[in-house]
């Protein structure tokens, strides 16, 4: 990377030299349910199980397999969160606080952590002329949300996982903490440029969109890889905890043939001792609590300064 080229907004710390993290109650793993509640526009293309038929205008195709999320699969989901008691960190966009209020009065009820998770996913985060011109957008994301589910957003999320350069500086002049769009650890860690900022973990690896969609795995398949990867972090989190999410879409993990395997697996997961179900929001005000200050000072000595 030259000189002139940009640069990511964090530095390498590698995992061994870091302070160890404790979870409360001494966990090993936070868990959290990464929940994506989107809105789709019937007459855009998006997330498709057919791109034969994804750039007609509408596509009954994909757009109703999609529409299967708000209208049953996450009514499906609740049932399984509320039987093992489990929080959810709704990755929501905004566009749904208008299109299907029942499901933020639904969270509401259960103190579901909401982020910002940009305004539809048929449309990314990017192309933005000006900086202003995101940070107006950003924030009438922020205010309907809000708005709608009583809370402030702390974290964002961009469809996609899609930011620009501006993005996390201007998520902080809006009252927000922290970023789950970067997939490249199991800690949280401090982002460069805004005052206290961090990166939380999210996956793109355990997420069903990829792995369903783009690897066409079976339900027992996914409920293998979710236990094998919360068994390897329960091992690596004797020494220093770790975070796991699964990422969610209620119109493909909430299909009746893949339902079961995923409630199989949660049930795994809640089963064990030294786990910590929890939210982003959570897990962000911990590690500012406890870890951020002392993240910081390394990173100070680390860069010489």
């Amino acid at each position: 990377m030259s000189e002139s080229s940009p640069r990511p907004p964090f530095t390498y710390t590698p995992l061994p030299e870091r302070e160890p993290i404790r979870w409360p109650g001494d966990a090993r793993v936070a868990f959290y349910v990464g929940l994506n509640i989107e809105h789709y526009h019937v007459d855009a293309p998006a997330t498709s199980i057919f791109p034969g038929t994804a750039a007609l205008k509408p596509d009954p195709l994909n757009y109703g397999w999609r529409d299967y999320g708000p209208r049953v699969g996450i009514w499906r989901m609740i049932e399984l969160l509320d039987r093992l008691e489990m929080p959810a960190s709704v990755l929501l966009n905004s566009e749904v606080c208008v299109e299907n209020p029942e499901i933020i009065a639904a969270g509401r009820e259960r103190n579901w952590s909401w982020v910002a998770h940009g305004t539809t996913n048929s449309r990314l985060h990017t192309g933005f002329e000006t900086r202003g011109e995101e940070a107006e957008a950003v924030a009438g994301m922020f205010d309907q949300l809000e708005r709608s589910t009583g809370a402030r957003p702390q974290g964002w999320m961009g469809p996609a996982l899609t930011e620009t350069f501006d993005t996390p500086e201007i998520v902080a002049e809006l009252g927000g903490s922290y970023v789950l769009d970067w997939c490249n650890d199991d800690q949280p860690y401090p982002l460069l440029g805004p005052d206290r900022m961090i990166s939380v973990p999210y996956s793109i690896e355990l997420n069903d969109i990829p792995l369903f969609v783009g690897k066409s795995f079976t339900g027992p398949e996914f409920r293998e890889m979710i236990i094998d990867w919360f068994d390897q972090l329960y091992k690596d989190g004797e020494s220093t905890g770790r975070v796991m999410t699964v990422g969610l879409h209620p119109f493909i993990a909430n299909q009746p043939s893949r339902h079961r395997y995923l409630e199989e697996a949660f049930e795994y997961i809640a089963g064990h001792d030294g786990v910590w179900l929890t939210t982003t929001d959570a897990i962000a005000d911990h590690y500012f609590e406890h870890y951020y200050d002392g993240a910081m000072t390394a990173l100070a000595q680390r860069n010489g300064a």
